[in-house]
């Protein structure tokens, strides 16, 4: 059939579930989101042009080069006025031609192409090239209908072709497959210009250059540039994988192997499916669509798990690749529905609205209980992408208020007096500096359309395809060349594919919801689902059976339910001589096959939490001895609390003289409190959680706390810092500071006091100026030493390592002895850490590591002097970690 019937069918699908928005709710709405679209592109426009992008929150544009790298994020920016050109088509679709003709004239005026700046051929591709291309349609439509742009003479198509000849240089590979960026000047040099030298690309990277590469064929008369589109998707085809059908994330762009075999619909992949359908939709080629229901049957088969929508191993597509989601795949719900699968369209749409609604926006990623993975969201549209559709298939007004959703969201939390920032964390509301150039281009297009009636738009959606970043391109050029669907570009034929159940036309929605009821029907069983999210899975269920019974930021190592659940797994616990713990899982061992993939699911989850938290830098807090002899030459590392005083907050620390807590343990009521009083109470580990001692000597009215490892012989030079987790409840009610040290440096702590009698020390964020009262030191005590910090691991192992009686959801790694509680730790906390010695960068982790002390015998048996022998050979490790910043 014709693909512009393909679209028709989509909205005459109408009707109304429910209660319907009226058409001033929706005009009221509609005329918010042009308002909110202004506040932004006039904030560019007034101080970021004509820069790439805007930054909100120092009213500024970014500037490649000018500002700190981000890394592969700036391969988008090559100093073309990024924001600009990709805002063109949609200034039209809001009604604002005499802006567009402005803005045009900008871009003939001001914009170059030939720069000398490295791109990702993916981002200039679907931005610059598909703003360029969508900006020359909506020019030619407005020149046609005799309303502006009389004076234009196609030289936006001029400058999409510059830029096409541009990007041509990166196919040039045995493959097909394009690098992944190149230079704008100088095409693929060579390793001078970070080009030429990759060997990997995205499945999305290379399967997204269809449809504008063939709209600018077809525009310009010169099919050189749909022909490498075409050959990049025949390759990426030919190296499916033939049993599942699916493809991988990313590719050996000279070899053909997959480099990362997990496969998904989300990010790495996502918009090669959807230029598959959407490239039949253009083109009117069957090929691309018979590719596309293949791949959609895989899917379905192996991925979609509804409402969720889970990678999977291309080879085993039966094993879960991953635990987690990105929000990249916000975007296939509407796929579903442009390819006329409504009901798990409706499902997986109806648990993004959830997540959203718990966390006001998507996280970058998320977890299948709909937890935060990563917790940014830099301003996606994918999900509003989705609600559009949605609502364009159903007529239902739920999804008008999903939209409501998105809009209040963004002013509630993006919104700031430049613009709209990014959120760095979806937790904290905190913002990130960046408004990148696809909020303008997609999340406006898409509000808009959702709102607005049909006399509200100034041309027919239906007439054009939205491109990955929602730029539109006119189905007319499905005539502009033929093109058979029985061979492909590269002469491979197609005739081994079996077509017979095909769909080649979208379902009438109307007789797949004769009850108008049966979408909320859908909705739910899963709206519940996310209420509920969180849950402790029951204990008492087989390992193998559904799910996997036991999750790895549930696994708590002193809860005995969880450890035969991990004993059936084929899971084993070995206690390593620093207080943690190493998993080790052995499938032999494991009750049953299907409980042995369980074992292996639940390592996996237990590495990737692990890995994220591995991320994060643990800053380590420092004890400072002030008083005499050590006059604050004296500094042992610590590591924090996740309550109490944040030190890193105070400008002064907290002062105070030290005195040892009884019952030393800490885990019941001080009978000491009139020495604890006004002072630093020295405490044991074990017993009781951390939390539990940090109530015990608050209410006997310390100032503070200090935990000293039971481990006999452990230090901060062998074992990896960590932060004291609370005890799963809400521990707003400990408000003095909380540290820990390890064996060594606490005995350095405890001998000190027993010389002295009284020993003053000042916990902080880092050391403070050991200039006080040095010159009332006796010559003796003038030493400068301290227990350095090192993150470095004793063994690197395949297994996992964590903390005794570690919750995954503690960061980075909460200790908790046999006897402590086993209440479920906070939410918002982080996993267990794994082999540290892998968290941080090489270079880093070397800026941490010091020299041994030679002096490595129990400092129990040793006298203070001895002690300070010790510490004066740490003394040049301890002026390296100075300017660390401790």
């Amino acid at each position: 059939m014709p693909p512009v019937l393909f679209l028709l069918m989509l909205s005459g699908a109408m009707f109304t579930l429910g209660q319907a928005m009226t058409r001033e709710e929706k005009q009221q709405l509609r005329n918010q989101v042009v308002e909110m679209f202004d506040h932004a592109y006039q904030n560019y426009m007034d101080h970021a042009y004509p820069a790439d992008e805007l930054m909100p929150l120092t009213c500024r544009g970014r500037v490649r080069g000018l500002e700190p790298s981000r890394g592969d994020v700036d391969d988008a920016l090559g100093k073309f006025s990024l924001t600009l050109i990709d805002t063109l088509d949609t200034l039209v679709l809001l009604n604002k031609t005499t802006e567009f003709e402005a803005a045009v004239r900008r871009v003939l005026s001001d914009v170059r192409l030939d720069n000398d700046v490295v791109v990702s051929v993916f981002e200039t591709n679907i931005r610059v090239l598909g703003g360029l291309l969508g900006g020359h349609s909506m020019a030619v439509m407005l020149k046609e209908g005799g309303q502006s742009m009389q004076w234009y003479q196609d030289e936006l198509l001029h400058m999409a072709k510059d830029m096409g000849l541009r990007l041509l240089p990166a196919f040039n590979t045995s493959s097909g497959l394009p690098y992944p960026r190149v230079n704008l000047k100088y095409g693929v040099r060579g390793p001078e210009t970070r080009t030429g030298t990759e060997t990997e690309t995205c499945t999305a990277c290379a399967g997204t250059m269809i449809l504008e590469f063939a709209a600018l064929s077809r525009f310009t008369g010169d099919p050189v540039f749909e022909a490498h589109a075409r050959r990049a998707m025949d390759f990426l085809w030919e190296k499916r994988q033939r049993n599942s059908n699916l493809v991988g994330t990313t590719i050996n762009i000279h070899n053909g192997e997959w480099v990362r075999r997990d496969s998904g619909v989300g990010a790495g992949i996502d918009s090669y499916y959807e230029y598959l359908l959407k490239a039949y939709v253009l083109l009117g080629d069957d090929l691309f669509l018979q590719r596309f229901n293949i791949h959609y049957a895989s899917i379905m088969k192996y991925i979609s798990q509804p409402p969720l929508l889970l990678d999977v191993h291309i080879h085993k597509p039966l094993l879960p690749a991953r635990t987690w989601m990105d929000s990249l795949l916000a975007f296939f719900p509407g796929l579903q529905v442009l390819k006329g699968d409504i009901r798990p369209a409706i499902e997986t749409h109806e648990m993004l609205y959830q997540v959203t609604k718990k966390h006001n926006f998507l996280p970058e990623a998320f977890t299948t209980d709909f937890r935060v993975h990563w917790a940014q969201h830099p301003l996606r549209p994918e999900f509003a992408e989705s609600t559009y559709f949605l609502y364009k298939a159903t007529g239902d007004s739920y999804y008008l208020e999903a939209g409501r959703t998105i809009l209040d969201n963004l002013n509630r939390f993006a919104r700031v007096p430049c613009g709209f920032a990014a959120m760095k964390d979806v937790r904290t509301g905190s913002h990130e500096d960046r408004m990148d150039s696809f909020f303008l281009a997609e999340m406006f297009k898409y509000l808009f359309l959702l709102f607005a009636e049909p006399e509200d738009l100034p041309f027919d959606v239906e007439d054009y395809v939205f491109t990955t970043e929602a730029h539109l391109l006119p189905l007319s050029l499905s005539a502009a060349a033929s093109h058979s669907s029985s061979v492909s570009s590269n002469g491979t034929s197609e005739e081994e594919l079996d077509d017979s159940n095909f769909d080649w036309t979208c379902p009438n929605t109307r007789l797949m919801f004769p009850d108008p009821a049966f979408p909320r029907n859908l909705r739910d069983p899963i709206r519940s689902a996310v209420d509920k999210s969180c849950p402790r899975p029951p204990t008492n269920r087989e390992p193998g059976i559904g799910r996997p019974p036991l999750r790895a930021q549930d696994f708590m190592a002193n809860n005995p339910e969880h450890l035969e659940l991990l004993r059936r797994m084929g899971v084993s616990l070995i206690h390593l001589k620093d207080g943690r713990v190493q998993l080790v899982q052995h499938a032999t061992q494991a009750v049953s096959a299907v409980a042995a993939e369980d074992g292996v699911r639940f390592m996996q989850e237990m590495m990737e939490l692990s890995s994220q938290q591995q991320k994060e830098q643990l800053p380590p807090r420092a004890i400072q001895i002030v008083s005499h002899p050590f006059f604050g030459r004296v500094v042992l590392t610590a590591g924090p609390a996740q309550f109490g005083t944040d030190l890193s907050k105070s400008s002064t620390g907290v002062r105070g003289f030290v005195t040892v807590a009884e019952p030393y343990s800490g885990c019941s009521e001080i009978t000491n409190a009139e020495y604890v009083r006004g002072h630093i109470a020295l405490l044991q580990r074990g017993q009781c959680m951390f939390a539990e001692k940090a109530r015990h000597v608050q209410k006997a009215g310390a100032i503070g706390g200090i935990v000293i490892d039971d481990n006999e012989g452990s230090s901060s030079d062998t074992a990896p810092l960590f932060q004291m987790a609370g005890d799963g409840r809400n521990t707003e009610d400990i408000t003095l500071p909380l540290l820990f040290v390890f064996h060594k440096e606490g005995n350095i702590l405890l001998e000190a006091l027993k010389v002295y009698r009284e020993v003053e020390v000042l916990l902080s964020d880092k050391a403070r100026d050991r200039g006080v009262d040095v010159q009332e030191a006796e010559e003796d005590c003038v030493t400068e030493a301290t227990t350095p910090t090192s993150f470095e691991s004793t063994t690197q192992t395949s297994a996992v390592e964590l903390d005794e009686s570690v919750s995954p959801e503690v960061t980075p790694s909460p200790e908790t002895s046999p006897a402590e509680d086993t209440s479920p730790p906070e939410e918002e906390a982080g996993p267990a850490e794994a082999e540290p010695d892998l968290a941080q960068p090489k270079e880093e982790r070397d800026s941490d590591r010091t020299e041994d002390s030679e002096g490595d015998t129990d400092s129990s048996s040793q006298s203070v002097d001895e002690l300070l022998a010790d510490w004066r050979e740490d003394l040049e490790a301890f002026q390296q970690m100075e300017k660390d910043e401790l």
